[in-house]
């Protein structure tokens, strides 16, 4: 029963799959959240760079 059950396990080629595709979307979120994290950084130093600007134009006043 069991060496059967191995037999059958060997020859099933769905978890491979599985793994491929586990593996894919992996590397699609690892580009996302890199891209969003540059998004952040430029985002965060606009902003800045607007309070900056802001806080000069606030004290010329």
């Amino acid at each position: 029963m069991i060496i059967d059950t191995l037999k059958r396990l060997w020859g099933d080629r769905k978890g491979a799959t599985a793994v491929e595709y586990g593996l894919i979307v992996a590397l699609i979120v690892i580009a996302m959240v890199a891209a969003l994290t540059q998004l952040a950084n430029s985002t965060t130093t606009m902003w800045g760079n607007v309070s900056t600007k802001v806080a000069a134009a606030t004290a010329g006043v």
